[in-house]
């Protein structure tokens, strides 16, 4: 078993799954891209989906729809955060996600909760994602969200 991670590791993550949410919201999937560029994504399964920050960037750009502000109308909140020591320079942590939706012609609504498994690690310069598996639970109506229906 992991052990807790200290104060400081759990505010670094919680920081850096902020930012993510903050910058997908605001629709700088450049941002995103920069924010996980050391990292693999991985869908529920465990299976790559993309890595490096042109991969990802691409992902995010070909899978979100951004509206007339350029956003995608969305506010991801991330709750029930658990951070774990895996070793001296290594996290893991798991968390739930809730992305709420709403438009001018929208009624503000969940359009997918879920689960994010994501490994850190301390570099240079701090810590940083190594791998994220992201794993939806629950659909709501994304075809104002995404450009394609993850329910095949």
């Amino acid at each position: 078993m992991n052990e807790p991670a200290g104060p400081a590791e759990v505010n670094a993550v919680a920081t850096l799954l902020a930012r993510y949410a903050e910058l997908i919201d605001a629709g700088d999937f450049a941002g995103v891209a920069a924010l996980l560029a050391d990292a693999v994504l991985c869908d529920a399964d465990g299976h790559p989906v993309a890595s490096g920050a042109a991969e990802i960037e691409r992902l995010y750009v070909g899978s979100t729809i951004r509206h007339a502000d350029g956003t995608p109308g969305t506010a991801h909140v991330i709750t029930n955060l658990i951070v774990e020591s895996t070793g001296p320079d290594t996290l893991t942590a798991r968390s739930r996600f809730t992305v709420f939706q709403g438009l001018d012609d929208l009624p503000l609504q969940p359009v997918v909760v879920g689960r994010y498994v994501d490994d850190f690690d301390r570099g240079p310069h701090g810590w940083r994602f190594r791998r994220r598996a992201m794993c939806p639970e629950r659909w709501g109506d994304v075809s104002r969200h995404l450009t394609f229906d993850p329910r095949g």
